[in-house]
């Protein structure tokens, strides 16, 4: 194609996954440049994702771009993806798969290591993540958790000035933007344990349904492999009939055999008990929806 218009975020992790599918498609002799959209999540700062009305407060003005033909292409990270496509528009390609764990991040004078998961009592963490809330009340019920916005470097620096003893963030993002992290204490969580939002780690290519020959030049660029989990852990997060809003994680991956391993945790709300299962299958057949009833059997 003469020349691909790439859709983006303009935050710093924002832009490195647009250059990054950039710099894919430039190998394969395509001409492509940049826009930057602001999308509703980055313009109300001032609340935590549960506060926002609506699905898709990152995603939608770059779909509406798309839609209007101001770009051909929009990079999303997938974990804020709406599960369902608006007409016009369908998925064309997901990425590799990069560390999908959480990183609770503290500063270095909270840790003490006689308590669960190495921080003083009643710390102050910072998340606006319903799920990442919830979590951490299950695992370490004296916390004071604190509604935390902005991109990766403005949160780090927030917690540098003391505003919180310690923030949670997605290991993927601090590994791709290589941030030198040694001023803190860093605890990397197993995603079987502390379990990620669904797709988390993952680049989802979205264009217009009538682009076929941008499709196909995308399909080059798809990872199978990473596809065949991440559409588990969506069926899930479509079941619940919920987004970012929810306090909602899904896990799954697949052994060398070929069997399916899925963890998955969810709560009311993120101040409510939460609700954890486990399960296994060696066919992904109506998994996410075996997954979906396990958890809405879990007494707590």
């Amino acid at each position: 194609m003469a020349n691909i218009r790439i859709g983006t975020r303009g935050s710093k992790l924002a832009l490195w996954q647009a250059n990054f599918i950039k710099d894919q498609l430039e190998s394969l002799g395509h001409q492509v440049q940049l826009t930057i959209i602001k999308t509703k999540g980055d313009k109300i700062q001032h609340l935590g994702f549960d506060k926002i009305e609506g699905k898709g407060f990152f995603t939608k003005e770059l779909e509406d771009a798309l839609l209007e033909e101001r770009v051909d292409l929009a990079v999303h990270s997938m974990k804020d993806l709406p599960t369902t496509q608006p007409e016009g528009l369908r998925l064309a390609a997901v990425s590799y798969r990069a560390n999908p764990s959480d990183c609770l991040i503290l500063r270095k004078e909270v840790v003490d290591e006689s308590q669960d998961l190495s921080f003083k009592a009643n710390a102050i963490i910072g998340t606006s993540s319903a799920r990442r809330k919830a979590q951490m009340l299950h695992f370490r019920p004296d916390i004071n958790l604190k509604d935390i916005r902005g991109n990766v470097p403005t949160r780090l620096q927030k917690l540098r000035e003391q505003q919180f003893d310690g923030i949670l963030l997605a290991t993927a993002g601090l590994e791709r933007l290589k941030i030198d992290l040694s001023e803190f204490h860093c605890i990397e969580f197993d995603p079987r344990e502390f379990i990620p939002a669904p797709a988390q780690g993952v680049l989802a290519l979205q264009v217009r349904a009538t682009d076929r020959p941008l499709y196909d030049i995308l399909r080059r660029l798809h990872n199978s492999a990473t596809v065949r989990c991440t559409n588990i852990e969506r069926g899930v997060l479509q079941l619940t009939q919920g987004g970012c809003h929810i306090p909602l994680g899904v896990y799954c991956e697949q052994d060398s055999k070929g069997n399916y391993h899925v963890w998955a945790a969810q709560a009311a709300t993120w101040e409510s008990p939460l609700r954890s299962v486990q399960l296994s299958s060696s066919s992904k057949a109506n998994l996410a929806q075996r997954v979906f009833d396990k958890l809405q059997q879990v007494n707590v």
